[in-house]
């Protein structure tokens, strides 16, 4: 009978840890589309300020977020110091778009896809930063490839890009950022452990060609 009770307190402690670490919203979300979301749990505050850590020293442009969920990457940002209009935030998932809307009501939160930032990015905007939660290595590769190889148009003067992953080796989406890999760094505080890799993107786009015509002779 002892080991009953104490089975059950057992139990008891451990769902309620569960329910303080895994928001409601999360795991209905998590059982729907559970390619979408791609973990059980959502990211926790350590690796929530590594991430934000990475851009906290860009004081103008665009910061894009990418798959915020329940937004605690999204608090981090902001405590770090980033302006909410200058954050965008690209959610998937509505259920997670409404409560994000009512957390973060000066931000600016976007119900749509990935895949199609190129085209939800205002003509002109300059973007400093994309902070991405996104699984990606629980996408079809085509997806993943649509959705990295935008970083680098959108990044092309010198932006950065931060994604973190549950794969502690070199995930097969690496090979498709056209950046240059310029940190990474384990959180093991996560549940699981993640990786969080930086990508800075140093190339400009050309402009017109300048074409150069030469001096006129004159006549003798």
């Amino acid at each position: 009978m002892a080991q009953r009770v104490l089975g059950l307190g057992r139990a008891r402690r451990v769902s309620g840890y569960l329910k303080k670490m895994v928001p409601g919203a999360f795991l209905q979300e998590f059982f729907a589309q559970p390619g979408i979301v791609g973990a059980i749990c959502p990211s926790s505050p350590f690796l929530a300020h590594r991430m934000a850590r990475e851009v906290s020293h860009i004081k103008d442009g665009l910061i894009i977020e990418l798959g915020p969920g329940t937004g605690v990457v999204t608090k981090a940002l902001l405590k770090q110091g980033v302006a909410p209009e200058r954050l965008l935030v690209l959610e998937y998932s509505n259920r997670f778009v409404q409560r994000l809307r009512r957390q973060f009501p000066l931000v600016n939160i976007v119900h749509g896809n990935a895949a199609d930032l190129c085209r939800i990015v205002p003509a002109g905007t300059k973007v400093s930063a994309i902070v991405s939660s996104l699984p990606l290595c629980s996408l079809p590769e085509p997806l993943m490839q649509s959705i990295v190889q935008q970083w680098r148009e959108l990044l092309h003067d010198s932006g950065v890009a931060v994604q973190f992953t549950y794969n502690l080796h070199r995930p097969a989406w690496h090979k498709h950022v056209q950046g240059v890999q310029t940190g990474s760094s384990i959180v093991w505080g996560n549940l699981p452990p993640a990786r969080v890799s930086t990508f800075s993107f140093h190339t400009h786009k050309l402009s017109s060609p300048h074409h150069e015509h030469p001096p006129a002779e004159h006549p003798g």
